[in-house]
């Protein structure tokens, strides 16, 4: 038996006693954990689908070891501007072994039809409790402002509370495309536009290339 299942924002094919690296996980070497979000599970020619999960089904595995993979060398350059930067990052990890596939009886998922009319309310909620557009910061593009929100940072005054270091380590956390991206403003920045110092955040900004000060 076979379950396609989401780890850690990642999809993996996974049979019992096989070994897994995935993201890395919470919780120590030796514990066991289970993952809910079991799209599709397969024995033989019996295939059971979920929408987009299926209900009731699990998928059990074992902290093996925490480990890192291995280095990605990193080089970003700006054309005459005599500006260089090489970074090195290695992604966390976490080997799991995989246990138990249990189904519960493979019930699906199936949505209802007043959960369509319920979606458009879901969804305004949603953007009514949304952070600051981190976006404004010199230097944030989309991939790095939806990194520190996934991380919790989702707020001009909480970006400002963050060391550079901090910042740089969320993003490389998040995908290793990130890591080259300097931060040294970025508080500084954050800073301003928490306060609603634009006019001096445009100022700050005029004299910056790329979040970098020349």
């Amino acid at each position: 038996m076979y379950a396609i299942v989401e780890i850690a924002g990642q999809q993996f094919k996974v049979a019992k006693d096989q070994k897994v690296f995935v993201n890395r996980l919470a919780g120590e070497e030796g514990d066991d954990v289970s993952f809910d979000k079991v799209l599709l599970t397969g024995d033989g020619d019996n295939i059971t689908l979920g929408a987009p999960a299926i209900e009731g089904a699990l998928v059990g595995a074992k902290i093996s070891r925490h480990l890192k993979g291995d280095k990605v060398i990193v080089f970003k350059k700006k054309r005459r501007k005599g500006y260089k930067k090489k970074n090195g990052h290695r992604q966390s990890l976490t080997e799991i072994v995989i246990g138990d596939i249990s189904l519960k009886g493979g019930k699906k998922a199936a949505p209802k039809a007043e959960k369509k009319e319920e979606a458009p309310k879901a969804k305004k909620a949603k953007a009514s409790s949304k952070g600051d557009d981190l976006k404004k910061i010199e230097g944030a593009g989309p991939k790095a402002a939806e990194a520190l929100v996934a991380a919790g940072i989702d707020t001009f005054a909480k970006v400002a509370k963050t060391s550079p270091e901090k910042l740089s380590e969320v993003l490389t956390e998040a995908s290793s495309r990130l890591s080259h991206i300097v931060t040294d403003t970025w508080p500084k920045q954050a800073a301003l536009a928490a306060e609603g110092k634009w006019d001096e955040l445009k100022e700050l900004q005029d004299n910056l290339d790329g979040g970098i000060e020349k």
